[in-house]
């Protein structure tokens, strides 16, 4: 499975966040209608007690079952337990006295038993009356709604994930259409764009050919700027529309359909052998270290080549004169990946940037050649949808280094990109 491009994960943190956003509310709304009835209880319940502990202090007696209430009176000499014995540890012989010297009304809660009793002692003419009240079945009465919205909120909680995730992805749908049609749009422009911007990148170079040849230094310089700009045009063109492909082909299959066996390290060489000329001019050696048994790796050729030859281009870009860049292939066995290094002398990067460079459209100082494009944001993409990672280690003066890597074949295969061409040729490093 291909890793998330950066617009799903946007995708599925909205989802998250809408879902977790209804589920949050029915759970809410749940613990709040929970609250209530068990509120609403409660009170019916101690309502219900107090009355008939009031009517049993007044009256002498209680209208309810005999098992749940008992009747004492004190005459300040004896105690008269009525007719039913009153559970063990009653009455309370202390709060009938206390009662009965002071005259102020007592209530009290005893549990014990696996219930609670709500005990009222008070005067009532000349003795003291302690009516005892067992609450054991309003007790059941609560314990079995406690157990009716345990039940209900976990029926809830399962129904709050399932709308969530329901509602989210309805929610998110919209946005999720719109950045197709954005990829779409994108790709769709970038390749008509791709023929005039040639056309007139090639018109460019002829006229500046004529202006050179008519000695017209002026025109020449503008036309040259003009050669420079279409040339940039038209690399931001075909970096939009990769970046596109790329999207899409993660969008729509697992395994990209161009997808062969390639020889990282036969790119590398291929590289720096392209870039020979230019590491010359700038006085910067270039140095390939490459490993015969390097197994390949499952990816697009054409898109692999682009990573390899941006990163020694930028490489060369950060590097001065007399510096150097080393760009080495080795395997990871452990791992099973194949390591792709490319670390160079330049000028270095503020390790605070070191996520930062692989943002769209992001130049670093001093990189006068590539003002606009998506650099090294189109590489990590490329990288993401072969399965891979890149990384970038630096610090300020210091070099930069970049690590890619890609996941490796298990057993080289017959058919591999160009292996049995480059293999005697990686049997010894090459340096320009």
């Amino acid at each position: 499975m291909n890793p998330p491009t950066p617009e799903d994960r946007v995708l599925r943190r909205a989802r998250l966040r809408i879902g977790a956003l209804v589920g949050l509310v029915i759970a809410v709304l749940l613990a709040l209608a929970g609250a209530i009835s068990y509120g609403l209880l409660l009170h019916s319940q101690e309502r219900q007690i107090d009355g008939e502990l009031a009517w049993g202090v007044e009256h002498g007696t209680i209208a309810g079952p005999p098992a749940c209430s008992w009747i004492i009176t004190y005459d300040g000499t004896a105690v008269d337990n009525g007719v039913a014995a009153p559970p063990d540890g009653f009455p309370l012989t202390d709060a009938l006295r206390e009662v009965h010297a002071t005259g102020v009304p007592q209530d009290t809660r005893v549990a014990q038993d696996g219930t609670v009793y709500f005990v009222r002692t008070a005067p009532q003419g000349d003795h003291v009356v302690q009516a005892v009240f067992d609450a054991r079945f309003q007790l059941a009465d609560r314990r079995h709604l406690l157990i009716a919205f345990g039940v209900a909120a976990a029926a809830g909680a399962l129904a709050a994930v399932v709308g969530g995730v329901v509602v989210g992805r309805r929610a998110v749908a919209p946005l999720a259409e719109a950045l197709q049609r954005q990829r779409r749009f994108v790709a769709d422009a970038s390749h008509e764009l791709r023929t005039p911007i040639a056309q007139v990148h090639a018109r460019a170079q002829l006229l500046e050919r004529r202006a050179r040849a008519a000695d017209d230094d002026v025109q020449a310089r503008d036309l040259d700027r003009l050669v420079v700009t279409t040339r940039r045009l038209g690399e931001i063109v075909d970096e939009l529309l990769l970046s596109a492909r790329l999207t899409a082909a993660q969008d729509t299959a697992t395994t990209r359909p161009d997808s062969t066996h390639v020889d990282l390290a036969a790119l590398v060489e291929e590289a720096v052998a392209n870039d020979a000329a230019r590491a010359a001019a700038q006085g910067v050696s270039v140095t390939a270290l490459t490993d015969p048994d390097v197994p390949p790796v499952v990816g697009v050729a054409s898109a692999l080549r682009r990573v390899v030859a941006e990163l020694v281009s930028n490489a060369l870009s950060h590097t001065p004169p007399a510096g150097r860049v080393v760009v080495s292939v080795t395997a990871v066995e452990q791992r099973g990946v194949v390591e792709l290094v490319v670390t160079d002398t330049g000028e270095g990067f503020d390790p605070l940037d070191a996520e930062r460079i692989f943002d769209r459209f992001h130049r670093g100082p001093g990189d006068e050649e590539r003002r606009f494009g998506l650099g090294l944001a189109l590489l990590r993409e490329v990288v993401t949808s072969h399965g891979g990672t890149i990384q970038a280690v630096s610090g300020p003066g210091g070099g930069a280094t970049f690590t890619v890597l890609l996941p490796a074949v298990a057993a080289a295969p017959v058919g591999v990109d160009r292996a049995d061409e480059a293999r005697e040729a990686r049997r010894t490093p090459a340096r320009l």
